[in-house]
């Protein structure tokens, strides 16, 4: 099951279920199973208190993603969007805001899924990853 959320800004999800129905055919392309998932979407300044608050980290970012679930292969979890940040971000890497906030919706996942960006190396993983998931979305 998957829920959107809003905090403090004003966004709707464009095709919200054809958006959820992608996001399940990712988790079910990594054979694994998916419980509850939700994004909250929010501003800049929300994000940054919920980065300093939880994470103790003090700068913006686009997305933290708490992972609940407490079995294998379950994908349980939270997700916060910041939508100012997906904003800026699609302008600077000259994308539009949809393609931007549809590959920060498919990271999220495969931060829950196990994948992580932490070095250079899994940066790139990832990001093929969240390459091949947004061309499967194309062809929905």
């Amino acid at each position: 099951m998957i829920h959107f959320f809003k905090e403090d800004v004003s966004f709707k999800v464009p095709s919200p279920v054809k958006t959820k129905q992608w996001l399940k055919a990712v988790v079910r392309a990594e054979g694994q199973h998916l419980n509850h998932l939700n994004y909250i979407f929010c501003s800049d300044e929300y994000l940054l208190n919920v980065n300093r608050q939880y994470l103790e980290h003090d700068y913006y970012t686009d997305i933290i993603t708490f992972d609940t679930s407490d079995e294998e292969e379950v994908v349980e979890g939270d997700i916060f969007v910041s939508i100012d940040r997906i904003k800026e971000n699609a302008q600077t890497l000259n994308k539009t805001f949809e393609e931007e906030f549809r590959r920060v919706l498919v990271h999220g996942v495969l931060h829950l899924l196990g994948f992580d960006d932490t070095t250079e190396e899994k940066k790139v993983e990832m990001r093929k990853k969240e390459d091949d998931y947004l061309q499967i979305l194309k062809e929905l």
